[in-house]
């Protein structure tokens, strides 16, 4: 993906915020695109329910541990299970990546055998945000040289729901500079946003900032990603695209544990975004148990 950042400069004036949100329409309410979610639900589960589906949803899978228990020993043989996988079934896709605190990065990048498998840190004050902008871009920038290629930040939801969009964005950019070219995820934590009103405008702000990916959750003390807002971005990435010309990815993290539930975010994307957005490089999956689950019905 480019990065020349010229959307990036999009704001010009004090007005910039209101003239970029007027870009896009989204005007519905959380019980209409429940509906909505519903109709894409019945319309396409059907013909998405196969092998070859539940395939394409293991290698959507950033497959993640995030705990305070993590150490070097468990990272390791998470990645192992990866290797090991690869090695005896080659008709499953591996996940897209591993997903880690930085501090493990080098381990993954020392153990990983399986080329298509990237290493994922979240970084930047995961999961609340909430600390020097300075220590964010440092722990990004930390990440990159021990062997992330993806990173994944969390929008400043404080800054955010205060109104201070000018702090959110000027953040933003700081660490996709720091991030440079590898793939950057913002967390949009659409469970304390709340609103869709809310979700656009941050949808919004994040892809203005040029983040790779939006993403619903840390998976950290806030409800986790719902059909309803995955549908809610899924609209704001199409207009985005639409008027842009750029097409950017969506994560759903936090809860997605069965496959049935992952099918149905695939019956979302079709409706709103179409089959070109069927793929690991434009959705992802941020789930622990949701790997396993997806194995029951490969193996």
């Amino acid at each position: 993906m480019s990065h020349n950042h010229q959307e990036s400069d999009f704001f010009p004036s004090q007005d910039k915020f209101a003239e970029a949100f007027s870009k896009f329409t989204f005007d519905l309410s959380m019980d209409e695109v429940s509906a909505k979610v519903q109709e894409c639900i019945d319309k396409h589960y059907k013909e998405l329910d196969t092998r070859e589906n539940v395939n394409l949803i293991h290698s959507m899978i950033d497959l993640t541990s995030l705990t305070s228990e993590d150490n070097e020993d468990k990272i390791y043989h998470l990645t192992q299970q990866v290797n090991k996988l690869d090695d005896e079934h080659p008709d499953i896709t591996p996940v897209a990546s591993i997903c880690v605190y930085p501090n493990f990065a080098q381990v993954i990048k020392e153990n990983l055998t399986v080329e298509q498998c990237h290493i994922t840190c979240v970084a930047g004050g995961f999961p609340s945000s909430q600390t020097f902008p300075e220590i964010k871009e440092a722990e990004i920038a930390l990440a990159i040289h021990d062997g992330a290629e993806e990173i994944d930040i969390v929008l400043p939801v404080g800054a955010f729901l205060a109104g201070d969009y000018q702090s959110v964005c000027d953040q933003l950019q700081e660490q996709r500079q720091a991030a440079k070219d590898v793939i950057l995820k913002v967390i949009l934590e659409t469970g304390a946003l709340q609103t869709p009103e809310n979700i656009v405008k941050a949808s919004i702000l994040a892809l203005f900032c040029d983040a790779d990916f939006i993403k619903t959750s840390t998976g950290k003390g806030y409800p986790g990603a719902t059909p309803e807002a995955i549908y809610i971005m899924a609209s704001i990435v199409k207009q985005y695209y639409d008027q842009f010309g750029l097409k950017r990815g969506i994560k759903a993290a936090g809860g997605v544990r069965t496959t049935e539930e992952a099918l149905k975010y695939l019956c979302i994307l079709k409706e709103v975004l179409g089959d070109e957005w069927l793929t690991p490089e434009l959705f992802r999956f941020g789930a622990t148990s949701l790997e396993a689950d997806t194995l029951k019905h490969l193996l």
